[in-house]
C-alpha cells in the first residue's frame, strides 16, 4: 500500500498485486471498482497504515461493500487483529470479504471465512512478519556494532558515502557551520540562543532546511511546520553534544517496542551501541570536551560586555549549590564595586538561602594567591622527590598491578594443566566420574574468576597511564608558568572544577585533581 503523495516508485511487488486484483474483477461482473487502496512500504503487523484507515472510513459511510485482496497476509500480518475484521467487524458492515488466492470468499463461500485454514494461515503471516523483524533487528545490530551507519539521515555535517551508505562522508557546506558553532561556544563564550541568534541573523538554514533545499533529499521533520527552518536552541545543543563530529558512532538510542507495537521507546545510554573512529572527525576532542564541560556550566555572556565572565559558571553557594549571580553596587564615597550573592537569595525566596556575598576583588585575590601557593608547593615537591632519590609511586602502583596480572595468569596456566590431566585420571579409574564432573566444574569457575580479575586489572592500568599523563601534562604547565599574575578563563578552565562561596565570604576552591583549597 503507497504512502501519501508520490515520494517514491510504486514497487514490483503492489504492481503485481494490481495486475492480478484487476484481472479478477474483470471476470466477476458483480464487482465494481470504487477505489484501490495502497500503503507500500508500511509493515502488515501495523493497522494504522494511512489508506487501511481511509478504507475504514468508506466502510463506515457505506461507500463500499466489498474488499478484494490477493491473499490473507495483504489485509494484515497480525493474527489476532486479522481475526477479528474478518470474523466480526467486516460481517458488522455487511462486507463481502475475498482473499484470491487463499480461495476465501465470505460470500459466496461463507464457509471459507471460518474454516479452520484462515486463522491457521493468518498464524503463519504473523510469524513470517516476527521472523523477519528478528532478523533485520539482529542484522542491523550487528552492522551497529561493527560501526556501520544504519540511520535514514545521517547527522548534519555528514552525508552517505555514495559508494558505501553504511559509512559516513564530511558534507564541506554544513561541516563549517558545525565548526563555527563550536568555536562560537567554546572560544566566544556563545551561548545556545545567541548562535541560534547569530545562524538566523547570517540566513543559513537549519538542518532540516539544509537536507530539503541544498542537498535535495525527501527528508520530514514532523517538529516544523510550513516553511521555516530558522535555528533553535535545542537544534544547537544537540549538535554540542553529538559525538559523531568527533569521528564517532551512537546509534541505539530509540527503538520499536515490539513487531507488533511499532511505539518508540528511549534506550538506557548504557545499552546505546558506541564505536569510535569510526569516520572522519569535524571537530577537535579537545575542543568538544570543552564544549561538554561548558554545557555543565551557567555560562551566559554580559548583554553590557559581549564578553564572557571568566567566573561564569564556577561560583556556586556553599549551602544551596546553586550558582552564585554577579551584581554592582556603589558605596558612600560613590565608589563602584562588583560582588557576586547566591542566586536563590536573590530571585526565589531569603527563606530557602542566605546572601553568601563575595567582593569581586577579594575572589580574584584569593583565587590568584591558591594557584600560584600549588604552583611553589609543586616545585618544592620535586625538588624533595629528586633529592631523595624516591621512586615515583605511580610508577609502584603500576609494577604492582604488572606483577598481580602475571601471577593471575601463571595461575590459570596450572589450572588448565590440571585440567588436562583430570580426564586421564577419570579413565584410569583413579576418580570416579562424579569426581571428575565436580573437579572440572570447579576449574572452569576459577578460570573464568581469574579471566575477570585480570580484565578488571588491565581497565585499572589503562586508567592509572592516563591519569598519569594527564597528571604530568598538568603538572608540566604549572612548571613553566612559574607564578601566574593574571587570571584568565582557559586557566580557570584547565585548573579549577568550581569555587564554593560560604556565608561569611570565605572560599573552597575544588581544582581539578581533587585536592581542595580554602582560603
Amino acid at each position: 500500500m503507497r504512502r501519501s503523495g508520490k515520494e517514491k516508485q510504486e514497487s514490483n511487488s503492489v504492481t503485481s498485486q494490481k495486475i492480478l486484483l484487476n484481472a479478477f474483477i474483470e471476470e466477476h461482473d458483480d464487482l465494481i471498482v470504487y477505489d484501490t487502496y495502497i500503503d507500500d512500504g508500511f509493515t502488515g503487523t501495523d493497522f494504522n497504515r494511512p489508506s487501511f484507515q481511509k478504507l475504514l472510513e468508506d466502510m463506515k459511510k457505506g461507500n463500499i461493500n466489498c474488499i478484494v485482496v490477493k491473499d490473507l497476509s495483504r489485509l494484515g500480518r497480525n493474527y489476532i487483529e486479522v481475526g477479528n475484521y474478518i470474523e466480526q467487524v467486516f460481517p458488522l458492515f455487511d462486507i463481502r470479504f475475498i482473499a484470491i488466492n487463499d480461495f476465501v470468499d465470505s460470500f459466496k463461500n461463507p464457509a471459507s471465512a471460518n474454516t479452520i485454514l484462515v486463522p491457521f494461515k493468518n498464524l503463519i503471516n504473523d510469524e513470517y512478519a516476527r521472523d523477519t523483524s528478528i532478523k533485520i533487528r539482529t542484522s542491523l545490530n550487528s552492522k551497529k556494532k561493527k560501526g556501520e551507519f544504519t540511520g535514514a539521515f545521517p547527522s548534519y555535517g555528514y552525508i552517505k558515502d555514495p559508494k558505501d551508505k553504511h559509512q559516513l562522508i564530511v558534507d564541506k557546506v554544513a561541516a563549517d557551520i558545525v565548526r563555527k558553532i563550536f568555536d562560537w561556544n567554546v572560544n566566544e563564550g556563545l551561548g545556545k540562543i545567541a548562535i541560534c541568534h547569530k545562524l538566523n541573523d547570517l540566513g543559513i538554514l537549519n538542518p532540516t532546511g539544509h537536507k530539503k533545499i541544498e542537498l535535495k533529499q525527501k527528508y520530514n521533520n514532523y517538529g516544523i511546520h510550513g516553511n521555516s527552518y530558522t535555528w533553535t536552541p535545542s537544534t544547537v545543543r544537540n549538535i554540542l553534544k553529538n559525538e559523531v563530529y568527533i569521528g564517532n558512532i551512537v546509534q541505539g538510542k530509540r527503538r520499536a517496542k515490539s513487531y507488533k507495537i511499532h511505539k518508540i521507546e528511549n534506550v538506557p545510554e548504557e545499552e546505546w551501541v558506541r564505536v569510535e573512529n569510526t569516520h572522519l572527525p569535524i571537530i577537535d576532542k579537545e575542543i568538544f570536551e570543552k564544549a561538554q564541560e561548558l554545557s555543565k556550566r551557567d555560562t551566559k555572556v554580559s548583554q553590557k560586555t559581549k564578553k564572557l565572565s571568566i567566573w561564569a559558571g564556577f561560583l556556586i553557594c556553599s549551602d544551596c549549590k546553586r550558582a552564585m549571580n554577579k551584581k554592582s553596587s556603589t558605596n558612600k564615597n560613590g565608589k563602584k564595586y562588583e560582588y557576586y550573592i547566591c542566586s536563590t537569595y536573590r530571585k526565589k525566596s531569603n527563606d530557602l538561602c542566605t546572601k553568601h556575598c563575595i567582593k569581586l576583588e577579594n575572589l580574584e585575590k584569593a583565587v590568584l594567591e591558591a594557584i600560584n601557593l600549588h604552583i611553589r608547593l609543586l616545585i618544592d615537591i620535586e625538588a624533595i622527590v629528586k633529592q631523595s632519590n624516591c621512586d615515583n609511586f605511580q610508577d609502584r602502583k603500576h609494577e604492582n598491578i604488572e606483577n598481580i596480572i602475571a601471577m593471575k595468569q601463571n595461575e590459570i596456566s596450572k589450572i588448565s594443566n590440571f585440567t588436562r590431566t583430570l580426564y586421564e585420571d577419570w579413565k584410569n579409574e583413579d576418580i570416579t566420574r562424579e569426581e571428575y564432573l565436580e573437579y572440572k566444574q570447579k576449574y572452569v569457575a576459577d578460570i573464568k574468576q581469574l579471566k575477570e580479575n585480570i580484565e578488571t586489572l588491565q581497565k585499572e592500568q589503562q586508567e592509572l597511564k592516563m591519569q598519569n599523563k594527564v597528571y604530568d601534562e598538568w603538572i608540566e604547565n604549572l612548571k613553566e608558568q612559574k607564578k601566574v599574575v593574571t587570571l584568565t578563563r582557559d586557566i580557570m578552565m584547565e585548573l579549577i572544577d568550581c569555587i564554593y562561596v560560604k556565608e561569611n565570604g570565605d572560599i573552597l576552591i575544588k581544582f581539578m585533581f581533587k585536592n581542595e583549597f580554602k582560603m
